[in-house]
């Protein structure tokens, strides 16, 4: 599909949030490693911009070296707001790159295996959860939401 740069980070937020946290899914997904990954970067990069930030201004100022001045902290401003936004900048991309990956279409093979286990699925459970997945053309945030769907059935 054509989505927007909006709409591909959102696909990639979703796709982080359905992917179960079980370290046995890497055994069988090569996503999973994707997707721990990116979680981290989500969950401590803002912390690391800001501290990068703080630092840059704090160092280029003198003030640890007692030659500090308001006019050599102003002169550091541009490059710590660069590296802040640089490192700020890659939760955005991981979340760019996950929302791409999301979107594809599954390969034959894992299609046919995710057929099968939403079919396995619908017998086992409730019918009504997992009607709203896709069956014709299955993305990978279809094997997502069905993983979780029935990790969270077993538990």
């Amino acid at each position: 599909m054509n989505l927007s740069v909006v709409q591909i980070i959102k696909l990639g937020q979703q796709y982080l949030k359905f992917w179960p946290d079980k370290p046995e899914l890497a055994r069988y997904f090569s996503d999973y490693k994707s997707v721990q990954s990116a979680r981290f970067v989500c969950r401590y990069f803002p912390a690391l911009a800001l501290f990068t930030f703080i630092i840059q201004v704090y160092v280029g100022s003198g003030l640890p070296f007692g030659e500090g001045s308001m006019f050599a902290a102003v002169n550091t401003l541009g490059i710590a707001l660069v590296y802040g936004l640089f490192i700020l900048s890659i939760p955005v991309q991981a979340l760019v790159i996950l929302g791409v990956k999301a979107d594809k279409f599954l390969p034959p093979s894992l299609a046919s295996w995710y057929r099968d286990g939403l079919e396995k699925a619908k017998e086992t459970n409730n019918k009504q959860q997992f009607s709203k997945l896709a069956v014709y053309k299955p993305r990978f945030i279809d094997l997502a939401q069905l993983l979780q769907l029935t990790l969270a059935q077993k538990h």
